[in-house]
């Protein structure tokens, strides 16, 4: 900063960083770091907002928190610890989603600077839109393991964080899931699914017997008899839930084991079309089970307990003891209780980790260790302490920078896992520009969705379109009709009885076109509507135009490119088929090509990336080559959600 600044400049940025006023949002693995480096460099007016808990886990990584800290609010014992190095700073706590109204654009206009250290897109996204609105300096930051990234966000000069498309969620058909999984992520989805429809919240979308509707299968109806003989005798998928099932045989492991691992995979070998191409399953009966050895694997070494791969009686065995566990957990929560699936938790994770297996060993595949399975199951990428701290000194000094007014000379900083050819770690790339496109920080923002208007719902426009995929939090729409009728408040109560109720009934056909805003995000986006009868299967909508709404297609990469996790090849990606990450939590990465880097080039290769020109910082000429698209996800808690 000081060579920036010139002779006398330091005393001035001194003075801005003791009076002005800034916000971090988050306090996990980024925001521990951030708020003691905060308050070391001299910041005095520090607002720190996080709505989590201090976990057993945090405290690896987390080093303003102990153990005795457990269980309370992050923002308050952050705030507590940091004034311990500095008693004269002017430090508020909030323990609160930021997310929550009383958080207004008036209350971002507070500040000269606001921070991120959020684990999860929806957060970000709404932080990015209120600090547009503010017009205040927004620096976003994440890390994966070894890498990181710090970027500045700055309305009309650089790209906003929703400028770029994000490669969307990783799913998996529900046919795949239960009648013909064929790697062991789908097998672990798979228990996950049976760990709620057992002792969590039922979810039709998550049901895990055969699925008797799967087109592939193309049943004969001749073959009714067999169907319906194939499991008739511990509870008839087609006739109970699977929970009313298991309730009724008082959660008996040995019946739900048969049930699960013989009864359902001898009515799937009956949907015999499945087979013709694939390995059919092979029924496993719990009391064959019991006559087998006892096998257990060691992966490595002494093999930690975690590490291991048990042999299908040691699943078996593994599955019912967490049944019990499970079923006593639940009668001590009392009548209509339901579980929370947990990674943390021993009793959820060997259900899932014994379940998965079994099914694996079903399907033919090769089992996995508890460790395996953990880390799939949260598709976990490890933190790295020392990374969070490189990333947070870098968001420090990207703020001396903006707080001395020159923006110009903000950067968008990678920390790579390796020296790149120039053998440097810290890899700084100019700001783009914003994206025109941009259905956010565009001047008018606007965007045409494809849906049906005789099927889409109202409740749907406002849930799956604006709030989840346009990332609103309470949108008003209106018709621009000549009416100014009014579709949907975000007034409690005033248009609920349009929630079931077509687009159609309201007069809204082809050409339509809406006026959404969101006064909480002071956000306004015009949706032109486009009627299509013949969108794709289980496809309410599409997106279509310029809008910054598809990331390019991932190409298939070689089974030995390495991912961005610890170790394991199948720890972090939910298919070993596409190795594309599963990222729910994330941030926009960019990098040079003109500085290569092994670790993020790979990753590169996995998004698919688009070149294009850009000013080379180091050398100030032109011609270096920037590559986009390389979402990393932030590693507060460790977790990038899988489904």
């Amino acid at each position: 900063p000081a060579e920036v600044l010139g002779p006398g400049g330091e005393t001035e940025l001194a003075d801005s960083v003791s009076s002005c006023r800034v916000l971090v949002v988050g306090a996990g693995g980024i925001g521990c770091e951030l708020l003691k480096n905060l308050v070391l460099t001299g910041f005095k007016n520090i607002e720190v907002i996080d709505l989590d808990t201090i976990d057993v886990s945090n405290l690896n990584r987390q080093f303003l928190f102990q153990k005795k800290h457990v269980g309370k609010s992050k923002a308050q014992v952050a705030k507590e610890s940091v004034l311990q190095f500095c008693p004269e700073a002017n430090i508020t706590a909030y323990h609160d989603s930021i997310m929550n109204p009383d958080y207004n654009v008036e209350f971002f206009k507070n500040f000269m600077l606001v921070m991120n250290a959020l684990d999860n897109r929806a957060a970000r996204n709404h932080v990015n839109r209120m600090c547009l609105a503010a017009n205040i300096p927004l620096i976003e930051s994440g890390t994966a393991g070894y890498l990181g990234q710090v970027t500045v966000i700055k309305k009309g000069l650089t790209e906003c964080y929703e400028c770029q498309p994000k490669p969307t969620q990783k799913t998996f058909p529900g046919c795949t899931i239960r009648n013909t999984p064929s790697e062991p992520i789908h097998c672990i989805v798979w228990a996950k699914y049976l760990y709620n429809q057992l002792f969590g919240e039922e979810d039709a979308d998550q049901e895990v017997s055969p699925d008797t509707a799967d087109p592939e299968a193309s049943w004969d109806p001749a073959q009714t008899a067999a169907r319906a003989g194939a499991s008739n005798q511990d509870g008839d998928i087609k006739r109970v839930s699977t929970k009313d099932w298991a309730r009724s045989t008082g959660y008996d492991p040995v019946k739900i084991f048969n049930k699960l691992f013989k009864d359902d995979i001898m009515y799937l070998l009956t949907m015999d079309k499945l087979w013709k191409k694939r390995k059919a399953p092979q029924p496993l009966d719990w009391a064959v089970v019991q006559e087998m050895a006892y096998i257990q694997e060691e992966v490595s070494g002494q093999g930690l307990r975690d590490q291991q791969v048990l042999g299908v009686k040691g699943y078996a065995q593994l599955f019912c003891n967490s049944v019990e566990t499970l079923r006593s957990q639940l009668a001590e929560k009392g009548e209509g209780a339901q579980l929370v699936w947990d990674k943390d938790d021993p009793p959820a994770m060997d259900f899932v980790t014994a379940a998965a297996n079994l099914r694996m060993h079903v399907f033919s595949m090769n089992m996995k260790s508890r460790f395996d399975v953990k880390s799939m199951a949260g598709n976990i990428i490890p933190a790295i302490a020392t990374t969070n701290a490189v990333i947070a000194g870098l968001i420090v000094l990207e703020a001396l920078k903006i707080l001395s007014g020159d923006l110009e000379q903000c950067r968008t900083v990678f920390l790579n896992k390796q020296p790149n050819p120039r053998k440097k770690l810290l890899v700084p790339c100019a700001l783009d520009p914003p994206n025109t496109n941009c259905y956010v920080c565009a001047s008018k923002p606007e965007v045409t969705v494809k849906l049906n208007v005789h099927k889409t719902l109202v409740q749907s426009l406002q849930d799956k379109i604006l709030k989840e995929k346009f990332g609103m939090v309470a949108p008003d729409v209106q018709i621009e009709d000549g009416k100014g009728t009014i579709l949907i408040s975000s007034e409690e109560g005033e248009t609920d009885a349009n929630n079931s109720k077509c687009l159609s009934e309201f007069g809204i056909r082809n050409g339509s076109r809406l006026q959404v805003d969101d006064f909480l995000q002071d956000y306004t986006l015009l949706v032109n509507l486009l009627h299509c009868e013949d969108l794709e299967k289980d496809v309410e909508f599409e997106v279509v135009g310029d809008a910054p709404d598809k990331a390019p297609p991932a190409p298939n990469v070689p089974e030995e490119d390495k991912n961005i996790a610890n170790g394991n090849q199948d720890s972090a990606l939910p298919s070993t088929s596409s190795k594309v990450p599963i990222e729910k939590d994330d941030v926009l990465i960019v990098d040079s090509d003109e500085e290569p880097s092994s670790s993020t080039m790979e990753a590169a290769v996995e998004m698919g990336g688009v070149k294009r020109k850009l000013e080379d910082v180091e050398t100030g000429g032109a011609g270096s080559k920037r590559k986009r698209l390389f979402e990393l996800p932030i590693n507060d808690d460790d977790i990038i959600a899988l489904d």
